[in-house]
């Protein structure tokens, strides 16, 4: 072939090659973009079996409500929802354990963390719930091994969570290598797609579980531990960031809707570096789904009872979120049950049973911890009389008054409930090991009278400016509070009365609460300052020999605390 041939016919190629480069479809190449489903749940709190009441539904816009919630629909939904894109993550916003009912709290949580195992979780933030049981315990949750004192209850060894806890925010105060207690973030790539996910704890932790739980710990402001990561991670080419946050806001529209989402959240999202595209909350029980500040801020209401789907697409080129979308799916029972974990409850509840059935005593009617005007409980009464009751004698305190907090009591005893085949009003071990999970032992300690006056002073205000959170009293102490008055001389000490005698500012008196309290959570400090502190029963031990003495137990009368205008 001469050289002039050659030269045609190497033309010719090239041209063809060319023209094939211009006309070769789109879809022959590389598509630009990934499609990335995330699946997030909060504060799902050890509910494995669905939870009951109010509690286990949801509110449509027509007002009707559906029942929601229990472990093997979640995870059938879960798999369902996966099923729709490869590309999936299923993670949580915290508190998966903690305040647990029976069949979880029993066997401290492994029954809930392998359940979440088995549906496939791998991230998790770390909720206040997660210390109830103090760091060495999480950290038994995360690497496995049998619990120092009860052991391997279920006969079997504990593997601990497959998935990730991840804390941006908790740092160990002595020198640690890592400096945070879980990593502070995961990068997950989904087609050379890079997608950060950074956990965040609730900043004010400590002051709402027993300080002991987080000794030796520092949380750090949420937004400020977020947004020094966002350097790092551009530095890596990390465009697509996801902060899984346990803290939340609230909302009043419908569990789908966003309607005034309060300041709290929203002043998160805005303050948040805008490389974040995606906030996933919890804490508060809510559920929403709106855009603020260009940024998804979700929240999927506790229990187990929604999923949010969160749908993003991402340029493979480069790394940016392109485009976001989000929707609350209710969690309902009308599919068919995961078989794995029907097991899994199975096994729980047959080595849980013969406890949880034993009636403990009787009630006359429903006993509620709905609060009235002044903040005083029915339940509440009872639970501080059960503790006043067990510390009140000599050798055992020597108590004159016993305070509750309110938020340790998880829920109501119901007159017709039935759990485990016994009568109307008879109560169960596991019904009042619903009503108080957390297994504080009791602390009678010596405050003065002014000293007391200080603690109910702490009610107001707390935890935030304008809210309050209600001591429960037990019976012979009685005190009157004014909503008008400002915070700080609200109670007038004189009004202060035991057994209808005033207190003595300078006068001593013994005075029990839980090791919570005494500890001072719940920001009631003036009870690290009580003396003479004698350690007692586990306050569900003290409940149960209440009922022992006193059954069939009314509710309380309500009328020991008094609110004047």
């Amino acid at each position: 072939m001469d050289h002039k041939a050659f030269r045609t016919i190497s033309s010719l190629l090239i041209a063809l090659a060319l023209l094939a480069a211009v006309t070769m479809p789109a879809a022959a190449g590389k598509p630009q973009t990934v499609d990335v489903q995330i699946l997030a749940i909060n504060d799902f709190h050890g509910y494995l079996e669905p939870p009951s009441g109010s509690s286990g539904r949801i509110t449509l816009p027509s007002g009707a409500t559906v029942n929601a919630g229990g472990a093997e629909y979640l995870s059938t939904h879960v798999q369902q929802l996966r099923a729709t894109n490869p590309n999936t993550i299923f993670l949580s916003a915290g508190d998966s354990i903690g305040a647990s009912p029976l069949l979880s709290a029993l066997f401290h949580d492994e029954p809930t963390i392998e359940a979440l195992n088995m549906m496939g979780m791998e991230f998790s933030a770390v909720g206040n719930h997660e210390f109830d049981e103090g760091v060495d315990e999480l950290l038994r949750m995360q690497y496995g091994g049998c619990h120092p004192v009860d052991g391997c209850q279920d006969g079997d060894d504990f593997a601990g969570a497959a998935f990730n806890y991840l804390t941006a925010n908790v740092e160990w105060k002595e020198r640690h290598k890592p400096k945070t207690l879980f990593p502070p973030v995961k990068i997950r790539s989904f087609k050379k797609a890079k997608v950060a996910f950074i956990g965040v704890s609730l900043e004010s932790t400590p002051t709402i579980v027993t300080p002991s739980g987080v000794a030796g710990l520092n949380f750090l402001p949420e937004v400020e531990s977020v947004n020094a990561l966002i350097p790092l991670l551009q530095a890596k080419g990390v465009r697509a960031i996801v902060v899984v946050l346990h803290n939340g806001g609230s909302q009043s529209g419908f569990y789908d809707q966003c309607v005034n989402l309060s300041s709290d959240i929203t002043g998160i999202a805005e303050a948040l570096d805008d490389e974040v595209d995606v906030l996933i909350t919890g804490h508060t029980h809510n559920a929403y789904n709106r855009v603020v500040d260009n940024k998804l801020v979700t929240g999927a209401s506790s229990y187990g009872r929604l999923i949010t789907d969160i749908d993003l697409t991402i340029d493979r080129g480069t790394g940016d979120v392109v485009a976001k979308q989000a929707r609350n799916v209710i969690v309902t029972r009308d599919v068919p049950a995961d078989p794995a974990i029907t097991a899994l409850i199975g096994k729980y509840q047959a080595v849980a049973a013969p406890l949880a059935n034993r009636v403990i005593g009787s009630i006359t009617t429903d006993i509620t911890r709905t609060a009235n005007a002044a903040g005083e409980s029915a339940l509440g009464d009872v639970i501080a009389d059960s503790q006043l009751a067990a510390t009140a004698l000599p050798g055992f305190g020597e108590a004159v008054v016993a305070f509750m907090n309110p938020g340790g009591i998880r829920t109501d005893l119901i007159f017709n409930q039935i759990s485990g085949g016994e009568l109307p009003g008879e109560v169960t071990y596991g019904e009042a090991f619903s009503v108080q999970p957390f297994g504080n032992s009791l602390v009678t300690m010596s405050l003065t009278g002014a000293q007391i006056d200080t603690l109910l002073e702490q009610q107001f205000d707390n935890p935030a400016p304008g809210q309050m959170r209600i001591l429960q009293v037990s019976q012979g102490f009685t005190y009157t509070w004014s909503a008008s008055a400002p915070t700080g001389s609200k109670v007038d000490i004189a009004s202060i009365m035991i057994n209808g005698t005033p207190i003595d500012p300078a006068g001593v008196y013994r005075v029990t609460v839980n090791s919570f309290l005494a500890d001072g959570g719940d920001r009631f400090t003036v009870l690290t300052q009580g003396t003479d502190r004698l350690g007692g029963a586990v306050d569900l031990d003290a409940l149960i020999a209440y009922f022992a003495a006193y059954s069939p137990v009314a509710p309380g009368p309500m009328n020991r605390i008094i609110m004047i205008p």
